[in-house]
C-alpha cells in the first residue's frame, strides 16, 4: 500500500520537492539569456560580443543548476518515505536539467560559425523562441501548484492539473512554430551551411520545450500517486 506522509511540514529541512524551485530558477534565468542572446545575434548580423558574453552566462548557470541537481539527489531523506516516487523524482530533477543543456547546444550551433540570418527569418526565429520561453515560464506555477498540492498546503487538484495542461498546450503552439520556420529555412536560397545551423537550432529549442512538457508529465505522475 502506498503511503503518502505529510512530514516535510513538520521537520525543520527543507522539502527536496521545494529545491526543485531553486533548480528551476537558474533553468529560467537562462532561457531568458537565451532570449536576448538571439536578439543580439540577429541585431549584429551574426556573432556578436554580447551574444559570446550572454553564451558564456548561460554556461555558468548550467553549471549551478547541476550543483543544485547534484546535491537534491545527494541529499535525499534517508529512512524516510519519499511524498513521491523516488524514481519519479530522479527523472524529473533530468528533465529539467536537460532543458537547459539543449539551451546550450542551440547557443553551441550558431557559435560554430558566423551566420547572417535574412530579415524574413527574424520575426520567425525570434516568434519560436518566445514561444519556447513561455513554455518554460508556465513550467513553475504547475511545479508550486504540485509541490503545494503534495505537501498538503492546499487541495486544488483541477487548478494544478490545468496549469500542467497549459504547459502541454503551450508545448504544441512551439511544435506549430517551429515546423513552420524550418520549413521556411529550408525552402530559402541560404547557403546550405547556414540551413544546417539553423535548423539544428530551431530542433534545440524545440527540445527545451519537449522536455518542459515532459516535467510536466511527471508532476502528473507524482499527483497520481
Amino acid at each position: 500500500m502506498s503511503l503518502r506522509l505529510p512530514f516535510f511540514g513538520l521537520l525543520s529541512y527543507k522539502s527536496p520537492m521545494t529545491k526543485l524551485l531553486d533548480h528551476y530558477d537558474k533553468i529560467a534565468s537562462g532561457m531568458d539569456m537565451i532570449e536576448d542572446s538571439l536578439e543580439c545575434y540577429i541585431s549584429g548580423g551574426g556573432i556578436c560580443k554580447a551574444f559570446t558574453t550572454l553564451s558564456e552566462e548561460v554556461d555558468v548557470l548550467e553549471d549551478q543548476a547541476d550543483k543544485i541537481k547534484r546535491n537534491i539527489r545527494n541529499h535525499l531523506p534517508r529512512g524516510l518515505f519519499m511524498p513521491v516516487d523516488k524514481v519519479v523524482f530522479f527523472n524529473y530533477t533530468r528533465s529539467q536539467d536537460n532543458i537547459l543543456d539543449d539551451g546550450q547546444k542551440a547557443l553551441n550551433w550558431l557559435m560554430m560559425r558566423p551566420v547572417a540570418i535574412p530579415p524574413p527569418f527574424h520575426k520567425g526565429l525570434l516568434g519560436l523562441v518566445a514561444e519556447v520561453t513561455e513554455t518554460v515560464h508556465l513550467l513553475r506555477p504547475a511545479l508550486e501548484s504540485t509541490i503545494g498540492l503534495i505537501h498538503g498546503n492546499h487541495y486544488d487538484r483541477s487548478g494544478t492539473k490545468d496549469k500542467l495542461r497549459a504547459v502541454r498546450a503551450q508545448h504544441k503552439a512551439v511544435g506549430k512554430a517551429s515546423d513552420e520556420i524550418v520549413r521556411e529555412v529550408y525552402n530559402s536560397d541560404m547557403d546550405f551551411k547556414d540551413i544546417h545551423q539553423l535548423t539544428h537550432f530551431c530542433v534545440a529549442l524545440h527540445s527545451m520545450s519537449h522536455n518542459t512538457e515532459g516535467c510536466a508529465d511527471l508532476l502528473r505522475a507524482m499527483m497520481a500517486r
